[in-house]
């Protein structure tokens, strides 16, 4: 079956699981299947590797479930209806020899205009999970000028949050705003200042953010793994913004520190021999060239992988 979506960095996810073939019966978790580009290239990759896999988009759960036929009648793969977070407690007990989330929006959630993501959708939307209780459209027209400011400050990183909060106000004052592409003319097409990203697309990620608790869900997953501690297992996560990404960089360096002391202490107390493991990407793995040129929405990703002792 083709994919309506491409996987991203598919090839360093490849390599980032490389251990598996030293690997008695590895088990990855897939906590971000999608439509399952990762999952079936390693499956044909690491030919002992069994998969759990789960979503919380049912779109993309219909679609794997025939694209996975074959692979779920034998026990290749399963298959749940979860965010990335929740998965992690259905699996205690198993031995999990990688770990992967990709946690961006997927190329038919962008382009879909009933699921409200994009700049010219007819809907305003932007749930993961479409039976989730609160939509963008709640939020732009029921949330204060004040929380409104709060959420393009803190999760889309704009200086100008309070004048856009301003104009939303404004704006639905005369009626209710129903559609991303409303919501898009009224806070313009200008371009942050040196990016080449424009201050709607940024008002739209803050949105998208607070409608699926993106970042609560990414340190609940970070904090469930830190308490599992699977053993021999590799993390790999792949983010697309700079918010995500400080949150991943800054876990896994907790992670593999020795010290776990108050870093305004004057010397270690504890001892040391507290590391959880080690980083495996000094750097973020980012596309190639190549990658870039057959895939421009990749441009953004970054992977971090990380070992447990």
């Amino acid at each position: 079956m083709n994919s309506p979506h491409i996987p991203v960095l598919l090839n360093e996810v490849l390599e980032g699981f490389s251990h598996f073939d030293s690997t008695d019966e590895p088990i990855l978790l897939d906590c971000t299947l999608g439509f399952g580009g990762h999952s079936a290239a390693l499956l044909q990759r690491y030919k002992a590797l069994k998969i759990i896999a789960c979503d919380q988009d049912e779109q993309a759960l219909d679609f794997c479930k025939k694209r996975f036929k074959a692979e779920l009648e034998s026990g290749k793969i399963t298959l749940y209806k979860s965010n990335f977070a929740s998965i992690i407690k259905r699996i205690k007990g198993l031995r999990i020899s990688g770990i992967l989330a990709d946690i961006g929006v997927s190329s038919l959630q962008l382009d879909s205009s009933e699921r409200g993501f994009g700049l010219s959708a007819n809907s305003l939307d932007m749930r993961m999970d479409k039976t989730a209780p609160k939509s963008a459209k709640e939020i732009v027209n029921e949330y204060s000028e004040g929380r409104l400011e709060q959420i393009f400050s803190e999760f889309g990183e704009l200086k100008m949050a309070a004048k856009i909060a301003a104009k939303i106000i404004a704006a639905r004052a005369k009626s209710p705003i129903n559609t991303a592409k409303e919501l898009a003319d009224i806070i313009g097409g200008e371009r942050i200042k040196g990016r080449n990203v424009s201050i709607a697309k940024l008002v739209f990620q803050a949105l998208r953010i607070e409608v699926n608790d993106e970042l609560g869900v990414l340190k609940s997953l970070l904090s469930t793994l830190k308490d599992l501690r699977p053993s021999g297992a590799r993390v790999a996560i792949i983010d697309f913004h700079s918010l995500e990404d400080r949150i991943i960089k800054e876990s896994f360096r907790a992670w593999s520190s020795d010290c776990v002391c108050d870093p305004s202490a004057m010397r270690c107390e504890c001892g040391g021999g507290h590391a959880l493991g080690k980083i495996i990407t000094k750097k973020p793995i980012t596309p190639s060239a190549d990658e870039l040129r057959a895939n421009p929405r990749s441009s953004c990703a970054k992977m971090r992988i990380f070992e447990f002792k």
